[in-house]
């Protein structure tokens, strides 16, 4: 069999007229030859009701007094209520076809309720329905424990659940699709001058993705890497290819993505930094404060160790919770309030002498202060104040000429 699977975001889902355009990419894979397994999120966004956050303000959405094994199975339902509209559907439309369960599609995973992990796959069961139906829908984001518990995988599990299925079975493709017509150099809300990528390494949208641009799960990609499966991020509603995410040629099987300095910006915005000047051992400062943070389940990120002090960044929403954490530590740190962070990726500036200084550069023409910095071997970032993020991103899109093809 030639088996494809495609992967619908909330958004593709939501009402019956965008499922219809959804529908029309399953019959152009059917035509094609394909055995398919659809898989399915949620329908829709808060307030629409079956969507994952609507369920969860049902119960008092973080307030909530359920257990967390509970929880999955409320937030479960969302996916579950997706698959069986969807496949009625299809039905509908003449294509032979049969909902399922995360479960029931072989998702195994560990017992982290609400923020499962996949550890592995049993497709006996799918396939068998793949030679009596020409379509599965999966219900994504869930699956069970090996005491077949519901659980379900965190934000971003559809696409995760996705890759891992495509992965077990030997698909050709992974379709992903979405309300954007693939991988953009920018954020297309902030740079009108950005510009759709026709192709990206798995690396390069990895190290995007964890920077903050949302249109793929970088677990999904991580996934799809070690099968060496395509992922294609396609616009639910055009015909268009989208963006090839690869290594390699996938007829000839050869690699073909050449590395670019730069191959997108993404960010991260409503920071605070969080300065602490030592007046203390050093290592006992740094092992008190991440300590502290880690027990009051403060996510830090953007960390700068030095002898003399300790930076790094949290969301502007934990900074009173930080504030508590640390004056019980009779620390009193120095605050750098609503901040952004802006990340340039791109696995060609590996051992490249001249972007950081193109960057600083950039900001600094434009009035622009950097608070903080760090670099890797693919990715650049630099801490700015949210009121310049738009001025900063459009510079530096122009700087490092992503609205062409001339920065390859």
């Amino acid at each position: 069999m030639k088996v494809l699977v495609q992967k619908f975001g909330g958004t593709s889902v939501r009402d019956q007229e965008i499922r219809e355009h959804a529908i029309s990419h399953v019959k152009q894979a059917l035509d094609e030859g394909y055995k398919l397994i659809v898989v399915v999120s949620a329908m829709g966004r808060y307030p629409d009701p079956y969507s994952t956050d609507s369920l969860l303000h049902l119960v008092g959405e973080n307030m909530t007094k359920l257990s967390a094994k509970e929880k999955d199975l409320l937030l479960s339902c969302g996916e579950t209520i997706s698959a069986v509209v969807f496949s009625h559907e299809l039905l509908h439309q003449n294509i032979e076809s049969i909902a399922i369960t995360g479960a029931l599609a072989g998702i195994i995973t560990t017992s982290e309720f609400t923020n499962a992990q996949i550890k592995s796959m049993d497709t006996h069961y799918i396939t068998s329905l793949l030679y009596e139906y020409d379509v599965v829908v999966v219900a994504g984001f869930q699956g069970r424990n090996d005491q077949y518990e519901v659980t379900t995988i965190g934000r971003g599990g559809s696409d995760t659940s996705a890759t891992a299925l495509a992965a077990a079975i030997g698909a050709e493709y992974i379709d992903i699709f979405t309300d954007v017509n693939g991988i953009m150099t920018a954020d297309p809300r902030l740079v009108s001058s950005a510009r759709k990528l026709d192709q990206i390494s798995y690396t390069e949208v990895c190290n995007l993705a964890y920077q903050g641009a949302k249109v793929i799960h970088p677990r999904a990609v991580e996934i799809a890497m070690q099968a060496n499966i395509p992922i294609r991020v396609r616009s639910t509603v055009e015909q268009d290819r989208g963006t090839l995410i690869t290594s390699f040629d996938t007829e000839k099987n050869k690699h073909t993505v050449k590395d670019r300095l730069v191959t997108g910006i993404a960010y991260v915005d409503h920071l605070t930094q969080i300065r602490i000047d030592n007046k203390m051992e050093s290592e006992q400062l740094h092992v008190s404060v991440f300590k502290a943070m880690a027990e009051a389940g403060i996510s830090v990120d953007f960390i700068n160790i030095s002898p003399s002090n300790v930076m790094y960044t949290i969301f502007n929403k934990y900074e009173e919770k930080a504030l508590d954490v640390l004056k019980k530590l009779n620390i009193e740190p120095i605050l750098n309030q609503n901040c952004s962070k802006i990340s340039l990726v791109g696995a060609g500036m590996s051992g490249l002498p001249g972007a950081t200084s193109t960057i600083v550069q950039t900001l600094s023409s434009h009035h622009i202060p950097i608070f903080q910095s760090a670099d890797s071997h693919r990715t650049i970032w630099v801490l700015i104040k949210s009121e310049h993020l738009q001025t900063a991103i459009n510079a530096l899109h122009l700087a490092f000429q992503l609205d062409s093809n001339n920065n390859s």
